[in-house]
């Protein structure tokens, strides 16, 4: 017998035996593993199929409704002393039994100011008592406590369903219809801090780029006005080096992580002298507020200040929408350009002007500080000049006249508002070409939608030149721009 053979034999053996029991221990394992799968998973995947779809079965949210004047709340801060020539503009804007809100005087009303008329303004609170909080005596200036405290004042009134809580001063002027329509823009759960910088570059500065300017108003979601209202008295203790309510809440709110979003129809109005030439360009946004109008000139050249707030405001009864917002046009016959700022001013230039230079303000007004260090202003600017190319002829809002009066006039449609401008005074300069001279209008007829006018969309409206008569009138319509039309000479 060969050995070598002999001494394999057992190892063959060994070897089969080995490859046999893996092979029986792999098929166990396929087995199980399959098996477990088997239990764990189809069994819940039949399951998952056979169960309905919970999310189809709850019911969806109801969207919230449109946002209306009942749900603000105005907290406005006002003075005993300068209430008898303010309240005037406060009537002015005011709904009675439509509005929401309190006026908080620094004291008692006096007797030339009383009884109160509650029929057609809000209820008059006397401020809080504020010395008797610990940063009073500390406080740079302890009179400004009491207005920083005005929206603390106002949320514990408890009124009910409010959305948004609008500060103001008593000599603010609100365009309520505007305010309504923005904040319905805004979704009124989240925290939102919504306002207006000051016009003048010293003034945010001064104080802050990122502050909403009081007087200019501004307005507080509940959630935020909530948060707010909770540590107020707190966060007074920690700022007491601010100079300005609109400064110390804004840094409250800073604190609580909310940024404030800025909106240009809120106008402080920190420009002084005539403001015709900011007016007649206002930024494409719904004009929402203007203050200061006791510094100003009278906005209308022909009108003391009151009489021309008054006049303002029957142009926004009819539509607030286009209010001051600018429509450029031209009547190439002549070369003129024609900037309409509905409802308030109208220009005719003898020359062809892009709208691009249009919607610069002629700088009429100086800026609040006396100090001047250009840039002085948030905006750009033209010069006032002689240029009798550059200096257009004047015009004013003089009389409106609503859709259902119009059937008689032969270049309007029912559906349309008329607006009348007059000339304020002869311009007084040579023309810019002898045959292209504006000196004989004395009228221009602005035919505008009874629509109002869509801000979401964020474009402008065009106008054409409908006719000039060889008398004094000049017509216009101001239009929807086509899809691709391009404003240009």
């Amino acid at each position: 017998m060969n050995p070598q053979k002999h001494y394999n034999l057992p190892t063959i053996s060994n070897l089969c035996k080995f490859f046999l029991i893996s092979a029986i221990i792999l098929y166990i394992f396929i087995v199980y593993h399959h098996s477990e799968s088997t239990i764990c998973i189809l069994p819940i995947n039949k399951t998952l199929k056979k169960l309905p779809d919970s999310s189809s079965s709850l019911p969806s949210p109801l969207p919230s409704p449109p946002t209306d004047i009942s749900q603000l709340v105005f907290g406005i801060s006002g003075s005993v002393k300068a209430w008898k020539d303010r309240r005037s503009y406060f009537r002015e804007w005011w709904r009675p039994n439509v509005t929401r809100g309190y006026i908080f005087f620094d004291k008692e009303p006096t007797m030339d100011i009383l009884p109160w008329p509650d029929n057609n303004l809000p209820s008059y609170r006397v401020s809080e008592n504020t010395t008797k909080l610990k940063v009073y005596n500390r406080h740079v200036r302890p009179d400004v406590i009491r207005i920083v405290r005005t929206i603390l004042e106002t949320f514990r009134e408890g009124d009910k369903d409010v959305r948004w809580y609008v500060m103001g001063d008593d000599d603010t002027i609100f365009f309520l219809d505007n305010l309504v329509e923005l904040l319905g823009r805004y979704d009124h759960t989240k925290y939102l801090y919504i306002g207006g910088v000051s016009e003048c570059v010293k003034s945010n500065f001064d104080f802050s780029f990122e502050m909403a300017f009081g007087g200019a108003g501004f307005a507080f979601s509940y959630p935020l006005a909530e948060a707010l209202v909770a540590n107020l008295d707190q966060c007074l203790e920690i700022y007491p080096f601010y100079y300005v309510s609109d400064q110390i809440l804004s840094a409250c709110i800073a604190d609580l992580g909310v940024p404030l979003t800025t909106e240009k129809g809120f106008h402080q109005i920190d420009l002084v002298h005539d403001i015709s030439g900011f007016l007649s360009a206002h930024p494409q946004a719904p004009l929402i507020s203007l203050h200061h109008l006791d510094i100003a000139t009278p906005i209308f050249p022909t009108m003391d200040r009151h009489t021309s707030v008054r006049h303002l405001m029957t142009a926004a009864k009819a539509d607030q929408s286009r209010l001051l917002q600018q429509t450029v046009c031209y009547y190439k016959q002549k070369n003129w350009t024609l900037s309409i700022a509905w409802g308030y001013s109208a220009y005719i230039y003898e020359q062809l002007i892009p709208r691009s230079i249009l919607r610069r303000p002629f700088e009429t007004f100086t800026p609040w500080s006396l100090k001047r260090r250009p840039p002085d202003y948030m905006f750009n600017t033209r010069l006032v000049t002689n240029n009798s190319c550059e200096t257009p002829h004047d015009f004013f809002f003089h009389s409106i006249t609503i859709p259902s009066d119009n059937i008689s006039n032969s270049n309007s449609r029912f559906d349309e508002v008329k607006m009348t401008y007059i000339r304020y005074k002869a311009r007084q300069l040579p023309p810019c070409s002898s045959n292209h001279s504006a000196d004989y209008i004395s009228r221009i007829r602005v035919y505008s939608p009874s629509t109002k006018l869509n801000f979401v969309e964020n474009r402008g409206e065009c106008c054409d030149v409908l006719n000039v008569d060889g008398k004094n009138t000049v017509e216009i319509r101001i239009r929807a721009c086509k899809k691709t039309e391009i404003t240009i000479v």
